[in-house]
């Protein structure tokens, strides 16, 4: 059984954080060309984000790409500056869900697996940060999904581990939180197809009950929470 998380857009793709207003002193020397770059990447990711509003995702996706290459210039230079690489995170993550919109699954799963080292950071650099600490969790699980679709159940475990810890952090601070719940129940899924520990299948089954039961189970997660419990 396989989650139907797999390769669904972003959660929060629309509440990206946004662009610096300009580009920020790096670390290393960089050209008027690069600052300019970077300047227009700004105006790019604004005019994407504009764009995935109105349900534009092909001209979004086009406004995303133009940007990143002098995203990833900045965060290259400058890799100790968390805005810069706050904004590469939200721009992987908001074009990811451009694509997803656009059925183009292989570059969804490069664009999660490109930006998760960057969500990492933000995460370590702003514990206190839930939702960017959320968006990196469905990310992790999103990315366990395409492994588990392919049978890697190796590869897959240690993401949904990850997802799961960061997950009962954020229960831990809201525990009427849906969002919150319905991460850490989609990393528990995961997790009771790849784990050996079999106290986590029997958590997922308890917390699919429990979810079904009160009905804050979302849509993603209701088939394989039906599944588990052997509901309809």
């Amino acid at each position: 059984m396989v989650s139907p998380l797999a390769l669904t857009a972003p959660a929060h793709a629309q509440d990206a954080a946004p662009a610096p207003a300009a580009a920020a002193p790096a670390a290393t020397p960089i050209t008027p060309e690069q600052v300019a770059a970077f300047n227009k990447a700004v105006t790019d990711f604004t005019a994407g984000q504009q764009a995935q509003q109105t349900g534009d995702n092909a001209g979004a996706a086009a406004k995303y790409d133009a940007a990143l290459p002098a995203i990833r210039a900045a965060v290259q230079a400058q890799p100790g500056n968390i805005d810069n690489v706050n904004f590469l995170a939200n721009a992987l993550y908001a074009n990811a869900a451009a694509k997803s919109a656009l059925n183009k699954p292989d570059e969804v799963v490069a664009l999660f697996e490109e930006s998760a080292p960057h969500w990492r950071k933000v995460v370590e650099a702003k514990p206190a940060d839930a939702a960017s600490r959320n968006i990196l969790a469905g990310i992790l699980v999103q990315m366990g999904n395409g492994k588990l679709s392919k049978q890697d159940k190796a590869g897959a475990d240690p993401l949904y581990a990850e997802a799961i810890a960061l997950a009962r952090k954020s229960v831990a601070e809201n525990a009427a939180d849906p969002a919150a719940n319905n991460l850490l129940l989609s990393g528990l899924i995961g997790a009771s197809q790849t784990s050996t520990d079999a106290k986590l299948k029997e958590e997922a089954v308890a917390m699919s009950k429990k979810m079904l039961a009160d009905g804050s189970v979302d849509a993603v997660n209701k088939p394989s929470a039906q599944a588990l419990t052997g509901t309809k």
